[in-house]
């Protein structure tokens, strides 16, 4: 790879003709059909050659550019990949602002990029109550990198037994927005609102926790006046409901019970 010290700052801006004008050191300047002007860093690693853009010529002057290109020399020198070193740290940058970015911030900016494609035009409302109703008031301020089991489980263990279809939209919401982030860069990690193989561990199907609601069983004091009243109403339900009883107690009289 050549010194670089090619090219001169007044050499390079009087250059217009469309092409690659080398300065040494894996550095060019790049001028394009337009006549735009950009640098480039060119290299090779592990047999693998490249080319990285550092930057436009109008924004950063041969000097600096000069510095770019040293610096991605002596990262192909470590062994590592001056593109993917530059990648990862814009995701750490990009993680760091994302701090400020909270669950709810997150879930608002989800729904109104989704609404459009819901056809049910209350569907927007109804995400954000059952949020705002058990997902928020658990985490709807903290930073969504920061939404873990814990959390989630705080948000739905309560309701999950009582509520379960309701626990189970709230879950799945959240796992949708966690996925959303995760997507736009504003988390890292495993969904912690994921049901297989995760939240299935922690928390009883949804099938096993329903429960039947039974209604109070009638003081046998009362039966009598029941009955009257019962066969005072001209219907069939109370008709059938009288047959019901007196089959009822005709079996148990009989020492037999309902199937």
């Amino acid at each position: 790879m050549a010194a670089p010290g090619k090219l001169s700052a007044l050499s390079a801006g009087r250059t217009k003709a469309a092409g690659m004008y080398g300065d040494g050191g894996g550095l060019w300047l790049q001028v394009s059909g337009t006549g735009a002007k950009s640098w480039i860093f060119r290299f090779t690693l592990n047999g693998r050659s490249r080319e990285m853009g550092l930057g436009s010529f109008s924004t950063f002057t041969l000097a600096e550019a000069q510095e770019k290109a040293l610096a991605c020399r002596k990262l192909c020198a470590e062994g590592v990949d001056p593109i993917e070193a530059r990648q990862a740290q814009r995701g750490e940058a990009r993680l760091e602002a994302a701090k400020a970015m909270t669950f709810g911030e997150c879930s608002l900016a989800y729904i109104e990029s989704h609404k459009a494609s819901w056809r049910n035009t209350k569907h927007a409302a109804q995400w954000q109550a059952t949020l705002d109703a058990y997902a928020n008031p658990a985490f709807g301020n903290l930073p969504v990198q920061g939404i873990d089991t814990g959390l989630v489980m705080r948000a739905i263990e309560p309701i999950w037994a009582t509520k379960s279809e309701t626990a189970s939209r709230v879950r799945g919401r959240i796992e949708a927005i966690l996925d959303w982030a995760t997507t736009h860069g504003y988390r890292r990690g495993e969904n912690p609102a994921r049901w297989k193989g995760h939240l299935q561990n922690l928390l009883p199907k949804r099938s096993r926790v329903r429960r039947v609601q039974h209604h109070a069983a009638l003081p046998y004091a009362e039966i009598a006046g029941f009955m009257t009243d019962l066969r005072s109403r001209d219907a069939i339900a109370a008709r059938a409901l009288e047959f019901a009883i007196l089959g009822a107690g005709l079996l148990l009289s009989h020492g037999l019970h309902m199937p």
